[in-house]
């Protein structure tokens, strides 16, 4: 027995599905539900050490920030709807407020 299913057409069908799911997510959000923007971000630093040789251990001498805090690509809500761009949680929020 041969498995005749297309794979990429199995890919595609997904990615439209959970396509699908994120923007009703994000269109029609649960009034029920807790409605705030938060992002995680990340700056980077570079750290510098010293090697005390009697506690065979590396100190830390010096640490300075290598960037800044960039505007954030994607976004989450609290409810549960993650990977939005801005204009998609903005989206998000007027439909929480409007359903409220």
């Amino acid at each position: 027995m041969t498995d005749d299913t297309d794979p990429e057409a199995n890919l595609k069908q997904w990615k439209t599905a959970m396509q699908d799911e994120h923007d009703e997510a994000i269109a029609n959000p649960d009034p029920s539900e807790d409605h705030r923007i938060e992002t995680v971000t990340q700056v980077t630093y570079r750290v510098y050490f010293e090697y005390d040789a009697a506690g065979d251990t590396l100190e830390e001498t010096r640490r300075e920030q290598v960037e800044d805090d960039d505007d954030p690509e994607l976004l989450s809500c609290a409810c549960g709807v993650r990977g939005m761009t801005p204009e998609e949680a903005r989206q998000h929020v007027r439909a929480a407020r409007d359903a409220a």
